[in-house]
């Protein structure tokens, strides 16, 4: 081991992933050192350690799947997280995303509704050492700001337009990213909101394999 606790195959590793993920168009230099100082094997079951530097999903129970980091990254580096932004997350999973947009940004709360996740990604936010994220367990769907105040809201689902539930938590000038299906096809989808509430869209990438946003709570799965 180094002096920085890190072995020469887990530093080869990290470059190697950092090296993937400009490959896939990350360019924003904030994000690139978040994903390096947040390695995706702290976020992933035990037993998927040794492949979670690889750009691949991977099941972290609940039923869900934790994305390729490629994709999250793209969301995130779509989302554009300003430092003090308050940002709303749905769908924590396994709470590396969390991490990521904790790095950039203000306040964040991200929800999940399976208690599960929410308790084991808690727990590996609080071990990180993050302090500026909060993890609740909670419907997304069900949960409605009483008034606009989230600059920033990732949705890791697959979403309808216009998606007014969503989009009403937005403070003007905000944005939402999330996942929509074109066809056969789903991309990812930045949705603004103007000073007059006006919703302007547009895409960002392509995506594969999101699950339609759910409603309702699981204890245990």
């Amino acid at each position: 081991m180094s002096d920085s606790g890190v072995s020469h195959r887990e530093a080869e590793e990290r470059a190697q992933f950092m090296l993937r993920m400009r490959a896939r168009g990350v360019g924003d230099l904030r994000l690139l050192r978040a994903l390096e100082r947040a390695p995706r094997s702290l976020f992933m079951p035990q037993r998927y350690a040794d492949i979670a530097a690889r750009d691949i999903a991977l099941p972290i129970g609940c039923g869900q799947t934790a994305p390729p980091p490629s994709i999250v990254a793209a969301m995130i580096e779509a989302l554009d997280v300003r430092p003090g932004a308050r940002v709303l997350e749905i769908g924590t999973g396994s709470g590396y995303a969390a991490a990521l947009l904790a790095q950039l940004g203000g306040q964040v709360l991200s929800l999940e509704r399976c208690q599960t996740l929410a308790l084991e990604a808690a727990e590996r936010l609080a071990a990180f050492g993050l302090e500026n994220v909060r993890v609740a367990f909670a419907d997304g769907l069900a949960y409605a700001p009483s008034e606009p105040e989230y600059d920033r809201i990732l949705v890791h689902a697959l979403i309808e337009a216009p998606a007014m539930r969503l989009t009403r938590g937005l403070a003007p000038g905000g944005a939402l990213v999330a996942v929509m299906a074109d066809d056969a096809e789903q991309r990812i989808v930045r949705l603004t909101r103007d000073a007059s509430g006006e919703i302007g869209a547009a895409a960002k990438g392509s995506a594969r394999a999101f699950m339609p946003l759910v409603s309702g709570l699981a204890r245990a799965l």
